[in-house]
């Protein structure tokens, strides 16, 4: 089968898996020689489907860069994915459970930016100066794949394992904050389930934006002017 032929199928089956809220057999046990690079084309195709049926891309996301995140799901390098508008849930507003197939939670701070920015050799001072402010966020990762049992490529033909993602509205400045060490707690009915810190995002998430501005560069993607979350301080 031809390699466009094949990516444009994958996407649509994960496209369907996505609308009827079923697992999927993991790409990679089925597509030998599956890379990072061809599954990003299969996400790209995925997402440009979805514009087309109306939705739009609002920004991107890195995930699973804690090492702790990357144990829990088996990986061994970050993930990162379109953020689309359609995804997006109003902060205080209940998240439908029946809409995901095994979601799990992630606090992570979300950058909006002011002006662009794209790598290759982005700084940490260019992450700052195109900052606008920053925003809690709750992103919910859910995956297409059977039992989270996903290897890099499929996770990043999964949209980086994005379901939904809840702004909180309250900005701060970049300077307002202390992103090298911000604690968070996921809790239910005072229940500590989870806890930690933003200094596990590559030491800083301006660090960690940076990063993924450099990994985007060579597949054709520059940031515009928009809202991206950073990878999970806890889950």
């Amino acid at each position: 089968m031809h390699i466009e032929t094949r990516i444009s199928n994958a996407a649509a089956e994960l496209a369907r898996a996505r609308r009827d809220v079923r697992a999927l057999p993991p790409l990679t046990k089925g597509w030998t020689g599956l890379d990072a690079d061809t599954a990003f084309r299969i996400q790209q195709q995925g997402v440009a489907d979805r514009v087309a049926a109306g939705d739009r891309v609002v920004g991107y996301k890195l995930g699973n860069i804690a090492k702790a995140m990357q144990d829990a799901f088996g990986l061994d390098r970050p993930d990162y994915g379109h953020l689309l508008a359609g995804t997006f849930v109003p902060e205080g507003l209940a998240v439908d459970r029946r809409n995901h197939v095994e979601p799990f939670v992630e606090l992570e701070p979300a950058f909006v930016l002011k002006e662009g920015l794209s790598g290759p050799s982005t700084t940490a001072a260019d992450v700052i100066s195109a900052t606008a402010y920053v925003l809690p966020a709750i992103e919910i990762i859910d995956s297409r794949f059977e039992n989270w049992d996903i290897d890099l490529p499929d996770t990043l033909a999964d949209n980086g394992s994005t379901g939904a993602v809840v702004l909180g509205g309250a900005p701060r400045r970049l300077e307002d904050v202390d992103l090298r060490d911000m604690h968070g707690q996921v809790t239910h009915d005072g229940e500590v389930l989870s806890e930690g810190s933003t200094r596990e995002i590559l030491g800083n998430p301006v660090s960690a934006i940076a990063w993924l501005a450099d990994r985007l560069a060579p597949l054709g993607v520059e940031f515009g002017v928009s809202v991206r979350s950073a990878s999970p301080s806890a889950k």
